[in-house]
């Protein structure tokens, strides 16, 4: 028998893996250019290709909150040429608010791994609401109960229900304004439109060094290494708050295991070139990585504790 056939009946998995990629691999992301995710696939694009050997493209399929592109992953063939740059709003938070998907976010996906950690921090614009600290931010907003509203990159997604939770936990009155991505929102802060946002650390870091609004604290359980001067808002007066999301890369259903393997392997590599880990955490991100099947309980954990949370803040979909 022929060898090559032999190998193809006995090991198909080894034979697709080898062949694999003879052309450009296309990862989704349903979010705009620019936005944090964006940022993130970019640096880590050029050291997975090196590990891959072929090229990536991105496809942005904004809308509904990440699903135009987690639908599309999911109705593809599972080829390993289609790939999705999930997020903790789009396999966690989105189960929870959409009462009907076109897609079920775990058993439609195959987790390949995830890439960072990311902590959201509550960024206000000074000439809006002149807040120093967290306290100071709550004192002002209990003290004009309406008066306020606050930005988040759409509705129901990570940036919004970590505000609704503060919301929720300190006692505010305010007003949300979804918008459809990062940078409309960052912009309404610097313009004066809304008062505030908690958006993602390395999305605003540029806009504070410039003087364009006020960093008061950070939505995670630790400091951010990249502002460790910030305190957490837990710390900064409303304690037990903690709110993070992370993004990571999915295939369809039925991704071949050997496939999964070698893009699991080009992200730990990816993740540990230095120039690559060392600007990753100048920007706010914390670098994550997990086997496919540690990443598959992440996504499970994560989609009930975002469910929790979206049942305690009372957050939907208009």
């Amino acid at each position: 028998m022929n060898r090559i056939l032999l190998a193809v009946l006995l090991f198909p998995g080894a034979v697709l893996a080898q062949a694999w990629p003879s052309h450009p691999i296309t990862v989704l992301m349903g979010f705009p250019a620019g936005s944090g995710v964006d940022v993130v696939a970019r640096l880590l694009q050029e050291p997975m290709e090196k590990s891959l050997g072929g090229r990536i493209v991105t496809d942005y399929r904004t809308g509904a909150g990440g699903n135009l592109a987690s639908e599309a992953v999911a109705r593809s063939k599972p080829d390993g040429y289609t790939l999705l740059l999930g997020t903790a709003a789009t396999h966690g938070v989105n189960a929870a608010l959409y009462r009907k998907l076109p897609f079920d976010v775990e058993a439609d996906f195959t987790p390949i791994a995830p890439l960072v950690n990311v902590s959201n921090v509550l960024t206000v614009n000074p000439q809006v609401i002149d807040a120093n600290t967290v306290q100071d931010f709550i004192d002002k907003v209990k003290s004009n109960p309406g008066r306020y509203n606050y930005a988040s990159t759409g509705n129901g997604t990570g940036t919004h229900l970590a505000f609704a939770e503060l919301v929720y936990r300190a006692g505010l009155d305010m007003v949300h304004v979804p918008y459809k991505g990062g940078p409309e929102a960052i912009q309404s802060v610097i313009g004066g439109q809304t008062c505030c946002i908690m958006n993602q650390v390395q999305t605003v870091i540029p806009h504070w060094k410039a003087g364009r609004v006020r960093l008061l604290g950070v939505t995670t359980k630790n400091r951010v290494q990249a502002v460790p001067e910030i305190p957490t808002i837990a710390e900064a007066g409303v304690p037990g708050y903690e709110s993070y999301t992370w993004f990571g890369l999915f295939g369809p259903k039925g991704l071949d295991a050997a496939i999964v393997g070698k893009v699991n392997a080009a992200v730990k590599a990816a993740l540990e070139t230095p120039s690559v880990r060392s600007r990753l955490i100048e920007l706010g991100n914390t670098p994550r990585w997990e086997s496919p099947e540690q990443f598959r309980q992440t996504v499970k954990s994560d989609r009930q504790k975002w469910a929790e949370v979206v049942r305690q803040v009372g957050a939907t979909i208009d």
